[in-house]
């Protein structure tokens, strides 16, 4: 059983992450016996638990990939836009992503694996419109979600002001801006906006940028998937 603060995490990269990770409390781990020797020494052997594959897919969504490797765990803390803020005072260059209304959770953890390959110092989520950590997000992840600050907030129009007040500059991603991202000036501390596919930002938020920027694709090419689409723009944000 599991309960509203947990979440069972499957699959290699993102079970192996999570028994490392001295800040998530592991309470249980399931593998197939072949994949024993992964795990030992990396968490306490009295939570290891061999199981064959439909044990494992019983307790999973349908078609979930497990690769083998199943853990029941308490979600992460997740870092306040106070700690951001404070965390940002200590660089002179870094910049983040802020993702509004973006709502699948398997795009979420390709974002949150992106951030992490390209050096976002944290991913910033409105927690009304966003997802909770799930296994899906964790598996897509691919183990990047556990060193990955994450900052849920209440209301993101209030949050971008104190980005703001703590030197960002806030850049929205708008299809139609008349700007190119790869103009866009790198120094100083950038918080970046992306809105969900179709929609993109809401109003208010749009409203809230300094700036607006586009990333330039082909014009037969409506958009990006928001996953690919936060990869290109984090890339290019790491090119100083």
């Amino acid at each position: 059983m599991v309960n509203k603060n947990q979440v069972v995490i499957y699959g290699r990269h993102a079970v192996k992450a999570a028994v490392e990770n001295p800040n998530r409390k592991i309470v249980k781990v399931m593998c197939l016996r072949e994949n024993i020797g992964e795990l030992k020494g990396k968490v306490a052997e009295n939570k290891i638990f061999v199981a064959d594959k439909k044990e494992l897919e019983k307790i999973l969504p349908q078609d979930a990939v497990h690769q083998g490797f199943v853990a029941i765990a308490d979600m992460l803390n997740n870092i306040s836009i106070e700690e951001v803020c404070e965390k940002a005072q200590e660089k002179r260059d870094c910049y983040l992503l802020v993702l509004d209304q973006v709502t699948d959770p398997q795009n979420i953890g390709a974002i949150i694996r992106s951030c992490a390959a390209f050096g976002s110092m944290a991913l910033v989520v409105q927690d009304k419109n966003s997802p909770q950590e799930s296994g899906a997000m964790l598996k897509a992840a691919a183990g990047t979600f556990e060193n990955m600050p994450t900052c849920r907030v209440t209301n993101l129009s209030r949050a971008l002001e104190q980005l703001k007040k703590a030197g960002f500059w806030v850049v929205g991603m708008d299809g139609y801006a008349k700007t190119n991202i790869d103009k866009l000036d790198k120094k100083g501390k950038l918080a970046v906006v992306m809105g969900s596919e179709g929609k993109g930002m809401r109003r208010l938020i749009e409203e809230s940028c300094d700036l607006t920027v586009r990333l330039p694709i082909a014009e037969n090419v409506e958009s990006l998937n928001v996953s690919t689409a936060a990869a290109v723009v984090l890339y290019e944000l790491s090119k100083k």
